[in-house]
């Protein structure tokens, strides 16, 4: 029975063609001597023909060898050609618009981000966020974390976490009267009634319409605010209510919303995966004080 070909053969052919001995081949290879000339032998009879000439200074191409060595070369070339096409076929490319809210932007987007873009350069991504909810329908953005689960629309929706918040005040020293808080906004009416809870429409105010403002501000001294766990925690600030003064948590769900018509993109679903695993690793960090 005639020998098979074995495509990896043309690999070795070219190497000692090249290297005109079975040492400098098998260097070339990274394998031994003896493998190269038994590869050898065995393409030899699969194709039928001799492919060198041996000599005691080394091996040279016969004329069937010379002819056949465009063929090989071709071959190489092709699979060359073919790896190169796979790994651009891995790569993720384009760009993905994510709208965000403030406080997870720096402590969990970003860095759930990092490697994602280390490993595909040719992936760009625009994280955003408002105060005021992005529309998915006019593709302002193609996916966004939310505080509020949307009630219509063609969108693939999941809860991937929750963000719990408190009361919280300056590190050291007494508790100050005036409240740090948000400028009067529909799009932050859960917080600023969770403020009023506690008295802030009694108390003189400092509004930053920015959690790091905010943040920034009640470090200084200036004020008591309510903020996230994961952002008050960061910046070493003392916890003076973990609930409500009748008792109701300060939580807010997190949900991931994509456009259904997005929803089975590679570049949108691998920054999905990274975000909701990122989340998932920090669930707890996230939710409680």
């Amino acid at each position: 029975m005639a020998e098979r070909l074995n495509w990896d053969d043309a690999r070795v052919f070219l190497a000692l063609a090249r290297g005109g001995t079975l040492s400098q081949a098998a260097r070339a290879l990274g394998g031994g001597a003896a493998t190269v000339s038994r590869r050898i032998d065995r393409l030899e009879r699969a194709l039928g023909v001799p492919l060198f000439l041996r000599h005691q200074s080394g091996y040279r191409l016969t004329d069937q060898g010379e002819a056949l060595l465009p063929r090989a070369e071709a071959a190489e070339q092709a699979m060359a050609g073919l790896r190169a096409e796979a790994g651009a076929q891995d790569a993720v490319t384009g760009r993905v618009r994510l709208a965000s809210v403030e406080s997870l932007v720096e402590p969990v987007i970003v860095p759930a981000l990092a490697p994602v873009l280390a490993r595909h350069p040719g992936l760009d991504v625009e994280v955003l966020f408002s105060a005021t909810t992005v529309n998915l329908h006019r593709r302002d953005a193609d996916m966004a974390l939310r505080l509020v689960r949307p009630d219509h629309g063609h969108l693939v929706v999941r809860q991937v976490g929750t963000l719990g918040i408190g009361l919280y005040g300056p590190p050291h020293g007494a508790t100050p009267a005036r409240f740090v808080t948000y400028p009067d906004d529909e799009a932050v009416q859960v917080q600023l009634d969770w403020g009023r809870a506690f008295g802030a429409d009694r108390a003189p105010r400092l509004a930053v319409n920015t959690l790091a403002g905010q943040v920034a501000a009640v470090a200084q001294g200036i004020g008591v605010a309510v903020l996230p766990h994961l952002l008050a925690r960061g910046a070493g600030l003392r916890l003076l209510h973990a609930h409500l003064p009748d008792g109701a948590p300060m939580a807010r769900p997190i949900h991931l919303v994509i456009h259904a018509d997005l929803a089975a993109s590679r570049r949108v679903r691998m920054v999905a995966d990274c975000l909701t695993a990122a989340l998932a690793a920090r669930r707890a960090e996230l939710a409680e004080p």
